[in-house]
């Protein structure tokens, strides 16, 4: 008994040791402080921690250290990335954060400076307008393909890798690609033939709907092979018996296919939102944002084409105002988030139904 207690204290005493260690190294490192230990302080602050956890007389804190061991790479890099910049984020945009030092508290101020922007509530339309749109174009172009894809045809497994590889292509060299596309290959070319002499992305409504194809043939081979991997698991003998009982094509697509693959429908509707509200290379570089739009809430504008998130990099990057486009990123983030949640709940509400 006495044994196990001093164990224990040991074991407290390490475990303390090592999470003083581990805040003081992060403390040093937020507050900007030049000092060559902090690394082999934070390493020893981990490495105490797990000790201290793993010393403690208890074969099930052993496991659970063992487990914590294997999650810890995953949970410590999603908290750096995602955790920490969000809490940071959302600090700074009730600040005059200028990319660089913290002067002044300003409250809501960025907030209210962004409700009053036109070319902001203006991206928000726009890229509200382009979810809706590329969720039922990029599900519907994807399950035809994932139908064609399989069927019974031969070259089957050509079609499925030709369908996916603009999925491979990056956004920036895609938007280029593209650019060259409508500008001067055959879609300019074809221009010039009817008249016009200019690219059909200098025309905003025209360069919408161009951003939407370009979108639309990289992301639908990807969401392809989910259907796809949702139609293979129709069982066979539900297919036979629905034959064997005289049921169409059509019948069957409908009434058996579509309903037995609700929960793939959901993951798909899920994925085409969430990346289209995301949408941000592809926008650069293809269009910049560039386009002229007369009398929205009285102004003239010159972000046409620009979408959310393109919009945030453009106020904290090329205008040079960190805190505003943050408070915007807060914004965007608690948009997605909504629409995300009460799209899920609606996608499951339709799959009992179903």
């Amino acid at each position: 008994m006495t044994g196990n207690t001093s164990k224990k204290a040991i074991s407290i005493a390490v475990l303390v040791v090592g999470i003083i260690s581990l805040v003081a190294a992060l403390i040093i490192d937020f507050m900007g402080m030049e000092l060559e230990f902090r690394g082999a302080l934070l390493i020893a602050g981990i490495v105490l921690t797990l000790a201290g956890m793993f010393m403690f007389p208890s074969e099930k804190y052993h496991r659970n250290v063992v487990n914590f061991v294997f999650l810890f790479p995953l949970l410590f890099t999603f908290g750096v990335t995602v955790i920490i910049p969000l809490i940071l984020g959302i600090g700074y945009s009730f600040t005059d954060w200028d990319g660089i030092k913290i002067n002044n508290f300003v409250g809501l101020d960025n907030y209210i400076k962004a409700f009053q922007q036109p070319s902001f509530l203006y991206s928000i339309i726009l890229t509200a307008l382009f979810v809706v749109i590329n969720m039922i174009l990029v599900n519907l172009v994807a399950f035809l393909l994932a139908l064609l894809c399989s069927s019974k045809m031969k070259g089957v497994g050509f079609f499925r890798a030709t369908y996916f590889l603009p999925n491979l292509i990056g956004g920036i060299v895609l938007g280029y690609i593209w650019q060259f596309a409508f500008s001067k290959a055959l879609i300019g070319l074809t221009t010039k033939v009817f008249g016009m002499s200019y690219s059909i992305l200098s025309e905003t409504h025209l360069a919408f709907w161009c951003i939407i194809i370009v979108y639309i043939w990289q992301y639908a081979g990807y969401i392809m092979l989910i259907y796809i991997t949702g139609l293979n698991t129709v069982p066979r003998e539900v297919l036979e018996a629905s034959a064997i009982d005289g049921a169409n094509a059509w019948s069957t697509l409908f009434q058996i296919k579509i309903p037995m693959i609700a929960s793939t429908i959901t993951i798909c509707t899920f994925l085409t939102l969430t990346n289209a509200f995301k949408m941000f290379d592809v926008n650069l570089s293809l269009t910049g944002g560039n386009g002229s739009v007369s009398d929205f809430m009285g102004s003239t504008l010159t972000n046409g084409t620009e979408m959310l998130a393109l919009n945030i990099y453009s106020t904290a990057i090329n205008k040079n105002n960190y805190a505003l486009g943050q408070a915007k990123a807060v914004l965007f983030f608690i948009i997605l988030a909504i629409v995300s949640i009460v799209q899920v709940r609606v996608s499951n509400k339709k799959e009992v139904e179903m």
